[in-house]
């Protein structure tokens, strides 16, 4: 019974320490607030923004947003969180790492300081879950009876990226006819592939395409009411989709392309070598800079040849849930936990959201989200604001680490030939759930 309810979402957990309802007095003194994120745009931008614009109410606080390769991006906080003592304030966690973060007591509870300072109505329900919530409730979901732990920091998901000057300006609308058209581009454009995507064994590269698959073509990842990987993940329309994947897809993917990840992709579209690419909202800025690009000398030149589209649907309309939450170190000084809820309160405002959109975040609040600030500042922008309803996230509970690696593992030895499509999808099925089934059954679901 008690796993039963945790996995569907619900009551409380007690192993995180509770953040106070209403915001300590702030220090007068020099402080130093500092982040942790991994390595790409939005950390950078994080920082210029947040010391240009928070410093006009704290000019006596600088933030630093430290950053660490993404493949290192987990262990770089948890292994400070083993030894309880972090030389960084506010931990940006994926959405899936929230579970482990707080069955270790390593971040504060903060419902009570989020019913006091937080509008919660203004964010879709979903979003306040995956980026705050635990144990997680179903996806589309809040249980406004569990717990707490962040709040939204950078929105994500995957667009579609493709080439109108070689396939059109209408994108794909179904994720066969995305295929279809590829392998035509593929075949009259010698030299350029019909697809670009992540593929790479590390962080959460491969697995998170082939969960993109498996949404679109019926699948489910697992049954999180019971807790059942086996004989879910791999039931028919997992295989359907992890044969579209290695069998379809890869098959207009580029030479050596076993191993990209975020980079690698905006790499091929930048330098024209991809008909069809898909990639994170937040990571593609680069691509209009022509700095960084050869399909033109300007923004609007590269705009002539590249648009960006939400993703096809399939059997279903559903996309990868991306970005991250903001959270408080249970090992940071009181003062500097006292800044970090003030930073929170602070960023999470409407007028403050709306100037991130304009920074090049990717806000979460709904009027951020619909605002001129926000959809006319990139042409991706709309992408996001219209997947919000259709996303899904990974599995939301303490063993994701374990669960993602060996989904990374075996996808990325489907598409590199080491293993048959059907032979990796059942060693993914079995691992996982003998990871679920030999521990301690807390964390709820996601999907």
């Amino acid at each position: 019974m008690a796993t039963t309810a945790a996995a569907c979402g619900g009551g409380q957990n007690d192993s995180a320490p509770k953040a106070p309802a209403t915001i300590p007095e702030l220090t007068k003194d020099p402080l130093t607030l500092s982040f942790i994120w991994f390595d790409w745009p939005p950390a950078h931008a994080l920082e210029a923004f947040a010391n240009a614009e928070y410093a006009k109410e704290r000019p006596n606080v600088t933030v630093k947003v430290k950053t660490v390769p993404n493949a290192n991006w987990h262990d770089a906080m948890f292994t400070q969180f083993a030894a309880h003592k972090t030389d960084f304030d506010i931990p940006i966690l994926d959405s899936q790492h929230i579970g482990e973060a707080v069955t270790n007591g390593n971040i504060l509870d903060i419902t009570d300081f989020v019913k006091k300072n937080i509008d919660v109505k203004a964010y879709n329900p979903y979003l306040l879950a995956a980026y705050g919530q635990f144990p997680q409730a179903e996806t589309g979901k809040r249980d406004e009876n569990a717990s707490l732990y962040g709040l939204p920091l950078l929105g994500d998901t995957w667009t579609m990226i493709y080439r109108k000057d070689l396939i059109g300006d209408k994108p794909p609308q179904t994720w066969d006819e995305m295929i279809s058209v590829a392998e035509k581009c593929q075949a009259d454009n010698p030299g350029v592939s019909g697809l670009a995507f992540h593929q790479a064994n590390g962080s959460d590269a491969a697995a998170v395409t082939y969960n993109t698959v498996n949404g679109v073509y019926g699948g489910n990842l697992w049954n999180p009411r019971t807790r059942k990987i086996d004989g879910v993940l791999n039931d028919a329309a997992g295989q359907e989709a992890m044969d579209v994947l290695v069998n379809k897809m890869k098959p207009l993917t580029a030479k050596g392309s076993g191993n990209w990840f975020i980079d690698e992709v905006n790499a091929a579209v930048a330098q024209g070598k991809a008909c069809i690419a898909f990639n994170w909202i937040a990571a593609s800025g680069g691509l209009l800079d022509p700095k960084q690009s050869t399909l033109g000398a300007t923004r609007e030149e590269i705009l002539d040849k590249l648009g960006f589209a939400a993703l096809p649907s399939q059997k279903t309309n559903l996309v990868p849930l991306g970005g991250m939450g903001m959270h408080v170190s249970a090992y940071s000084p009181e003062a500097n936990q006292a800044e970090a809820l003030n930073f929170m309160k602070w960023f999470e405002q409407a007028d403050i959201q709306k100037k991130w959109a304009a920074a090049g975040g990717v806000p979460s609040r709904t009027d951020a989200l619909e605002s001129p600030e926000f959809l006319d500042a990139a042409p991706f922008n709309q992408v996001y604001t219209d997947s919000v309803p259709r996303m899904r996230d990974m599995w939301n509970v303490p063993e994701y680490a374990r669960l993602v690696d060996i989904e990374n593992t075996n996808v990325n030895a489907a598409l590199n030939g080491a293993k048959t499509p059907k032979e990796a999808l059942d060693d993914i099925a079995k691992e996982q759930q003998s990871v679920l089934d030999s521990s301690s059954g807390k964390g709820g679901g996601g999907l």
